[in-house]
């Protein structure tokens, strides 16, 4: 219901939750950045957002490694990620991946950058490059090759004899990316080094020298947080956030810079994140204060997952990751930034951060899954669908977001330790608003919220829904809106999350919501009451507007095809977009709605003589012999201050369980897409190809997949084929070992104690066109 400001709701309701718009505490200012010979792309910035042609826009970046992956995949992960309402490629240039030995850089294979810029704006997606020359990224020496590392020279400064070693680097991959890095091209910013924090003149520096060697692009941006000085006006602030950790130490309770990430704020700096790499660098201790630089709050890392170190080894859910980045959106975000959104590999041994190398944290020497969205092998993780939704509303809604203040409610949590207080926000421009509740968040779950009603005041008139009190559960993701217009109709409000916005060409378009599971579902419109509404498949009349409500049961099979013309589908299996159309991986079938007609349309797989295809996701056993029983492990693997280092290639060689495997003659069929699929536990796993490790891991009590068709001796050249010898290795994890584990590993160590393998192949089968 909508009354005068101060008008007491017939309701009767005096326990209200409420929220008042706050404005723009001052005009709107073009920000520092495209400087004028750079500006390209449409691209302009001001203090409060990002404009794309003069419309807001709010860019979802996502961060995938071009050299931690098969070349043969990257077509692949950008439809991926372009399915995902992903818009922009972030990807870090490793200087070690490029230049082991010094005068002899490669670029070819998985290495050609310009290749990959290629293949990103191919599948309609913007770049940003993360140039260095110092990385991390949990790569050896921060991505320094082992020769730069040793030289005589002081490190990310203006050291003479420092930045001619990057002035040469810099060389070589602007010859290589041969003008992709220029204004008006796919590359739309270039990151100058990561996590510097007290030499703002040497990121000018590094800035003048990338232009010297030919690269540009309308932003320039660097990391931010940890109080990190910036040269005023030089880069966009980039900022980020994380649910845990792999980089706290053992036995440590969950960090108060983590759980800060699930509470309504206008805070955008996180001390935690990259402190133990930041002391070992020399770097003093983060001030924790967050200086925007006259451009609006804007992320490159919100935690897509997480890394698992062998001392800690977080696991996080599909929710944790989705409500940090949701609370983000709340907050006031002009820029959604993941890392990690597509896992990798590392392209060679010894390329990982590793306490030998004076890093504080040994982590797997090849796998990089980061246990994100998309999986090293190419699945879909439980974040995807969550993400997927925010996308396609940041999509449909961006343009009006950008104009959006951020204001948050009278009555917010007292502390961090607060479990009890609904937590939510609200943008709006004094007309229409959104509410943004992301009430969740991991290890200590919040309270479901009884008794909730909304007081929303917006220039002026106040809004109070819904109709009733209601409880809000433990874990909802709601984006609400109240008094926006679509398409000719103002909807008042609704209990129902904003998806999208569906052109049906001359019939009236559809508003497209999603139930928020366990919350009724009621719109108003100005012109009309209060409306009940059953989740369903068939849209209802809002005053010329088609509204359709899909079911919460429906959130993981829910796509949206990205640009212009969005598309409604349901489907069981995976959804990917080229320029032929759509295309269905592991899917049985698949519904696409119809705005013009107000139906769905049914469609399968084209048809195939593929087993793997006709049978999609069907799994077979893999028959295994246990060559060896592991040996008693080791309490722990020796110290580099608290932090257990992972035991060395001998102690697992030796000490280990040998599972020999004999995959099924249809796993290695080419069209099958196969993936082998170990359920283990242990401590560290290995996968050898002919007595060669081609992956690891460290149990953290999850699945470890292999692409059969990705993995093998190196990353460009692999595949597992016919007659060759795949051995598993798993060391034992002893009982009394103080590594910290996630809870469901925590509850299976007497599993890890032995070791326990059990392999299977599941054909994924694939991609086909709808039919």
């Amino acid at each position: 219901m909508t009354s005068p400001l101060g008008v007491t709701s017939p309701l009767g309701v005096t326990a209200l939750l409420g929220v008042t718009h706050r404005d723009w505490p001052t005009p709107e200012t073009p920000a520092a950045l495209p400087a004028p010979h750079e500006r390209g792309a449409g691209i302009s910035v001001t203090d409060r957002a990002l404009f794309r042609d003069g419309r807001g826009w709010v860019p979802v970046s996502g961060e995938v490694h071009y050299s931690r992956l098969p070349r043969a995949r990257w077509d692949e992960r950008m439809q991926q990620l372009r399915a995902a309402s992903v818009t922009v490629v972030a990807t870090y240039v490793f200087w070690n991946h490029h230049v082991a030995e010094r005068g002899r850089p490669r670029f070819d294979e998985h290495l050609d950058v310009a290749a990959f810029v290629d293949a990103a704006a191919a599948a309609g997606l913007d770049l940003v490059l993360r140039i260095g020359p110092w990385a991390h990224g949990e790569s050896r020496n921060g991505g320094f090759p082992d020769w730069v590392q040793a030289a005589p020279v002081e490190h990310r400064s203006d050291d003479p004899s420092y930045l001619e070693l990057v002035r040469e680097w810099f060389g070589q991959l602007a010859r290589a990316l041969d003008r992709r890095a220029h204004p008006g091209g796919p590359v739309i910013g270039i990151q100058l080094e990561n996590e510097l924090y007290d030499r703002p003149e040497h990121i000018v520096t590094l800035k003048r020298l990338a232009r010297e060697a030919g690269m540009s692009a309308p932003l320039w941006t660097a990391t931010a947080w940890g109080g990190a000085e910036l040269p005023d006006g030089e880069v966009l602030p980039l900022f980020g956030g994380y649910a845990d950790g792999f980089w706290v130490d053992p036995g440590a309770a969950w960090d108060p810079t983590f759980r800060a990430h699930y509470f309504p704020s206008h805070d955008w700096d996180d001390p935690g994140v990259g402190a133990d790499v930041r002391a070992s660098q020399g770097f003093a201790a983060a001030s924790g204060t967050a200086d925007l630089h006259g451009f609006p709050p804007a992320t490159c890392e919100l935690g897509g997952g997480m890394a698992t170190a062998y001392h800690r080894r977080p696991v996080l859910s599909g929710r944790d990751v989705a409500a940090l980045a949701h609370v983000k959106i709340g907050n006031g975000s002009a820029w959604q930034g993941y890392y990690m959104f597509a896992g990798g590999r590392n392209p060679g041994p010894g390329l990982q951060e590793s306490i030998a190398t004076g890093y504080p944290n040994d982590l797997p020497e090849f796998g990089y899954d980061f246990h994100a969205p998309i999986g090293q092998s190419g699945d879909l993780a439980d974040t995807a669908p969550l993400l997927r939704a925010q996308h396609a509303f940041l999509a449909a809604f961006g343009d009006r977001l950008a104009g959006m203040t951020s204001s948050l409610p009278d009555d917010r949590p007292p502390s961090l330790d607060d479990r009890a207080t609904l937590r939510w926000a609200l943008r709006s421009n004094g007309d229409e608003g959104i509410v943004v509740v992301s009430h969740h968040q991991p290890f200590d779950p919040v309270r479901d919220v009884e008794g909730v009603q909304l007081r929303i005041v917006q220039g002026g008139a106040e809004t109070v829904f819904p109709s009733q009190p209601i409880t809000v559960p433990a874990g909802t993701l709601a984006r609400w809106p109240v008094g926006l217009a679509v398409a000719g109709t103002r909807i008042a409000w609704a209990t129902a999350s904003l998806v999208t916005v569906l052109d049906a060409g001359s019939a009236r378009p559809t508003l497209v919501l999603l139930e928020d599971d366990g919350i009724p579902v009621e719109f108003a419109t100005d012109r009309g009451g209060v409306r009940t509404v059953d989740a369903g498949y068939d849209p209802v009349d809002a005053d010329g507007l088609d509204v359709l409500v899909l079911p919460a049961a429906e959130a993981t099979d829910l796509w949206i095809r990205p640009g212009s013309a969005p598309e409604l589908w349901l489907t069981d299996g995976e959804l990917a977009w080229d320029a032929a159309g759509a295309q269905l991986r592991a899917a049985a079938s698949a519904r696409r709605y119809d705005p013009a007609t107000r139906t769905w349309v049914t469609l399968s797989p084209a048809a195939t003589t593929t087993a793997a295809a006709l049978a999609p996701g069907r799994s077979l056993a893999v028959p295994m012999e246990l060559e060896r029983s592991a040996a008693a492990p080791e309490p722990d693997y020796g110290f580099g201050g608290p932090r257990h280092r992972a035991p060395a290639d001998a102690t697992i060689r030796e000490r280990s369980a040998r599972y020999r495997l004999r995959l099924p003659a249809e796993a290695l069929d080419p069209d099958t897409d196969a993936v082998l699929d170990l359920d283990w536990a242990g401590d560290v796993g290995r996968m050898l190809i002919d007595g060669v490790i081609v992956d690891d891991r460290f149990w953290d009590g999850t699945r470890w997949s292999v692409s059969l068709r990705d993995v093998g001796v190196g990353v460009s050249v692999g595949g597992v084929s016919a007659g060759d010898d795949i051995v598993v290795e798993v060391l034992a994890l002893a009982p009394e070992s103080t590594v910290t584990l996630a809870a469901a590993a925590e509850a299976r160590r007497a599993d890890a104690a032995t070791t326990a393998l059990r392999a299977s192949v599941r054909l994924r089968g694939p991609w086909l066109r709808p039919a």
